[in-house]
């Protein structure tokens, strides 16, 4: 948990204006999470979902249990506030291009949350990664406000708004191209409970955490990263990680160390789509499903 509050510290702080994190580096087109989404594996099949939880509310996802092989997820947050642009705007870097390529080179599957803002300041590199069949794009809301109150300092989404914000990240995505939707969400700072898990039930979209923080947001020890991130994975894990070159500097060093020392364990790596879908059918959840709230 002192890792987990750290991260959405972490968070709160780059809305605030000390740093962000977020990602770089596809093509297509996004849909509604619920209705008619393009799954990671093209039109083949849809994107796997769970079931709603106690009395309808969003299911949360944190890591799958008892996976069948080594299979590890590295998901990247394409973080940028609704009122970073003139930052943006001033030459900071809310992208980072090098740790895709990575990626790439490395063959890496990864998911990528992004939001909406994000893939308006970025909608090249959010198409070229959306079109790679590599990677999956999942939802980070547009704005990144904090859906409860107290989050780390972050702006507070107005209940109201909750849903609309999903969407419009959603029809973000759509305009800059990005075709590799999944109805995956995962909240601003890690902050939930069992009201916002509500009101966004109708979204039709599956709530992702994780399981293992990597510790890479404004650090610049990319060695103490990929330590972080070896320490704590265990099969079937969901490590969040960032691409944003003026938040997160060390982060592709790190990926480059943690890759081949994790397939040297025997891991695989996977988008998170694949681990949920390993645990849809039984709902089997780490530690159970999380309905009660989070704060990152």
């Amino acid at each position: 948990m002192t890792y987990v509050r750290r991260f959405a510290l972490v968070c709160a702080l780059g809305a605030l204006g000390v740093g962000a994190a977020a990602c770089s580096g596809g093509d297509g087109s996004a849909g509604h999470p619920g209705r008619g989404v393009v799954s990671a594996s093209a039109a083949t099949s849809r994107p796997p979902t769970l079931a709603p939880g106690p009395a309808g509310l969003t299911p949360v996802f944190k890591s799958a249990p008892h996976p069948r092989d080594r299979t590890v997820a590295l998901t990247f947050d394409a973080d940028m506030t609704a009122d970073q642009g003139p930052r943006a705007a001033a030459g900071e870097h809310f992208d980072n291009p090098a740790l895709i390529a990575s990626l790439r080179r490395l063959k890496v599957p990864a998911t990528v949350f992004m939001t909406g803002r994000w893939a308006e300041e970025y909608p090249a590199e959010a198409r070229s990664i959306g079109s790679d069949p590599l990677f999956e794009v999942a939802n980070h809301s547009y704005s990144h406000y904090a859906f409860t109150g107290e989050c780390y300092g972050l702006p507070t989404m107005p209940p109201a708004q909750m849903r609309s914000d999903v969407e419009r990240a959603f029809t973000a995505f759509r305009k800059a191209g990005v075709r590799r939707t999944v109805p995956y969400f995962r909240f601003p700072g890690g902050c939930y409970d069992k009201e916002v898990l509500r009101k966004l039930t109708p979204a039709g979209v599956t709530a992702v955490q994780w399981d293992v923080v990597s510790g890479d947001a404004f650090a610049t020890d990319s060695d103490a990263v990929a330590q972080q991130v070896l320490d704590g994975v265990r099969p079937g894990s969901v490590v969040v990680m960032h691409c944003t070159l003026s938040a997160a500097p060390a982060t592709e060093a790190a990926v480059r160390a943690v890759v081949p020392k994790l397939r040297e364990r025997g891991y695989r790596f996977v988008r998170v789509s694949e681990l949920i879908r390993s645990a849809a059918g039984n709902q089997g959840l780490s530690g159970g499903p999380d309905y009660g709230g989070s704060h990152g």
